[in-house]
């Protein structure tokens, strides 16, 4: 079996990371067609297509396999290197440890950057953070492309390990205006799936999924939808009235108590169950972002 020389193992992977070759070639410090060329030799090591050539480049399911093993090479490194207290370049510097982790947007405003202030910065830890629906978060951990994610699916990916957060708990909430023009009367039933609503992107279930809650599987949410692609966005066109909205309950809990928003359904509501997968590596800095999670998740989440 032919190896996998490390330098290009690492350009491979920063083409993954920076998206084209010109972008890799600049990380690198080196020339595109440089980048090119050692990508091409990787894979005639191989004898597989590792790349594809698109924009930006993605890695094809035999080029997943050597992202996974590059990043956990880069990773094995710098432990390494700290352990040994090594540092490439500048003699003072600590190579600080890179995790890419991919997170769903209410995690991210809500619980988890709490969690991640909780880590010693002792040795460093640099965080490069995804943000990404938690139904589909799981497909970048199988590209290889992060270490880690916020995820609902309770499967592990093939090489890594998975333990339970908890449900994260979302309300349909509305602005009190909104309540009068749309909820004024008639069945929550037979007016909700009319109401404007507020829809994250265009992969958000989860407005449809609770209406046909509520009408027993015969509607979904109105076709008359806004997207707002951010969660403090999504809860501030909620509060200015453009529709109704499922918020997460602990960002949802000021505005209920100030009364700038009201609960369409009290004693209804909708459980995301949330797992936080990752890589099978010893790798110390992502031990610990795995229990600052847990334990942060824990007090913040629902059981599940």
């Amino acid at each position: 079996m032919k190896d996998l020389p490390p330098e290009l193992v690492r350009t491979l992977l920063a083409a993954v990371d920076e998206g084209t070759f010109d972008a890799a070639a600049a990380a690198l410090h080196l020339t595109p067609s440089a980048v090119s060329q050692r990508v091409k030799a990787l894979e005639q090591r191989t004898g597989r297509v590792l790349l594809m050539r698109t924009k930006p480049v993605r890695p094809t399911e035999s080029g997943q396999v050597v992202v996974r093993f590059a990043r956990a090479l880069a990773a094995l490194e710098q432990e390494a290197q700290l352990e040994l207290g090594l540092s490439p370049g500048d003699a003072d510097s600590v190579p600080a440890a890179r995790l890419p982790i991919v997170v769903n947007a209410d995690s991210l405003a809500t619980w988890f950057l709490p969690a991640l202030t909780r880590l010693p910065q002792d040795p460093p830890v640099c965080f490069e953070l995804v943000r990404e629906d938690e139904g589909h978060s799981a497909t970048l951990l199988r590209e290889g492309r992060v270490m880690a994610a916020v995820t609902s699916a309770a499967e592990p990916v093939a090489g890594c390990t998975v333990r339970a957060l908890g449900q994260e708990r979302y309300l349909p909430v509305a602005s009190p205006e909104f309540k009068r023009r749309h909820f004024a009367s008639g069945p929550l039933s037979r007016r909700l799936p009319e109401a404007p609503v507020m829809v994250f992107d265009r992969r958000d279930e989860l407005q449809d999924r609770f209406v046909r809650t509520v009408t027993r599987g015969k509607a979904e949410a109105s076709p008359l939808r806004h997207y707002v692609p951010t969660s403090e966005g999504f809860c501030d066109a909620v509060v200015a009235g453009l529709g109704w909205g499922l918020v997460p309950d602990m960002q949802v809990a000021p505005l209920l108590a100030s009364g700038a928003l009201v609960n369409l359904a009290p004693g209804k509501r909708l459980d995301v169950p949330l797992y936080w997968q990752q890589w099978k590596l010893d790798i110390p800095a992502l031990a610990l972002v795995a229990q600052a999670v847990t334990e942060t998740a824990a007090v913040s989440l629902h059981p599940i």
